[in-house]
């Protein structure tokens, strides 16, 4: 036998690696997509079945076919199982690593026992082959109606499959908004200060809209009470501390590589006044509703207090401190 006897598994070969270069160098790339879908769905289960059942007479091509894709399916999620217990774990990389080595070694394998058969199967793609499988002239006119049906049903699934695949509906809209303690990790919040001090955390913003988006942020200093007699949040004082804004593009969230901040800044504040507060940060997309006039610089008496309410329901996206404040 010469290399046209092993053409099949000589392309799945040179494709698996073709993948893992576009990977590499075009991640973007339409071929990579549907490349993709093979090298997943087909593929593994291809060169394993090759490898188990080298002799023509040990299955047809329809058996194969289905065994192959049915075989995949099962192979993939096996190696995904066997990463999650290794330090590489279930991503990109090892995954892709680890399915080339497979659909090599059992490509290798496949034409070792394909050398070695008595009788071997060695696919060739020709109408009279077709023709010669479905055993198309003595098929009823019923046969082969549901045969081309069958067919047309199947050419369907997969171009729509593939449709699916790569043209991916976008994923989850939302926006990471979060406060970190000065030396950048979720902890040592300045919870207790004297009057007049100065206290500084990270505050963050990443936008995953899929849009440009400007964003509003309100600073308010709040000192509340809740009634559980008759479950109502009671705002006693309410003084609007800071306003700022900026517009972000869409950032991609990368499941891939290690979280990175999209914007951040030092924000430092002071609180003159005694007593148990909270300083809620208030983020707002697009437009900032509108404010009434204070009373004497405090709006707790005007309709603003329905911004604090609505962020204690969730409805408003916001940030929370619990600070206790001191007289020197």
């Amino acid at each position: 036998m010469n290399l046209r006897d092993y053409w099949d598994l000589i392309t799945i070969i040179a494709l698996s690696l073709l993948l893992d270069f576009l990977i590499a160098f075009y991640p973007d790339s339409l071929l990579r997509k549907a490349l993709g879908l093979a090298f997943v769905l087909f593929f593994p289960g291809y060169v394993f079945i090759t490898a188990l059942f080298p002799e023509k007479k040990e299955l047809d091509n329809l058996e194969r076919l289905a065994l192959s894709f049915g075989l995949s399916i099962a192979i993939v999620p096996l190696i995904g199982l066997g990463l999650n217990y290794t330090p590489w774990g279930i991503r990109l990389i090892p995954i892709l690593v680890s399915l080339t080595v497979f659909n090599v070694i059992f490509a290798f394998i496949a034409i070792y026992r394909r050398a070695n058969a008595i009788e071997p199967w060695i696919p060739r793609i020709s109408i009279e082959k077709l023709k010669e499988e479905l055993e198309w002239e003595k098929a009823s006119k019923l046969d082969k109606a549901l045969t081309v049906i069958l067919i047309i049903a199947i050419i369907s699934s997969v171009a729509t499959l593939g449709y699916v695949i790569t043209h991916p509906k976008p994923g989850e809209k939302f926006t990471e908004f979060y406060i970190l303690g000065p030396e950048g990790k979720a902890a040592d919040y300045p919870t207790e200060l004297f009057v007049g001090e100065n206290a500084t955390v990270i505050l963050g913003i990443a936008n995953h809209e899929y849009r440009n988006v400007t964003y509003h942020v309100e600073v308010w200093l709040v000192n509340l009470t809740y009634n559980f007699t008759t479950n109502e949040t009671v705002i006693h004082n309410m003084y609007l501390v800071d306003y700022f804004n900026v517009t972000l593009p869409h950032k991609p969230v990368d499941i891939e590589g290690n979280w990175t901040p999209q914007w951040e800044t030092n924000y430092t504040f002071t609180i003159n006044k005694p007593g148990k507060w909270q300083l809620w940060f208030l983020l707002f997309k697009d437009e900032r509703p509108p404010l009434p006039s204070p009373i004497n610089g405090d709006y707790a008496q005007t309709n603003a207090t329905q911004r604090i309410l609505d962020a204690i329901e969730g409805k408003i996206q916001a940030l929370k401190l619990n600070i206790e404040v001191r007289e020197i």
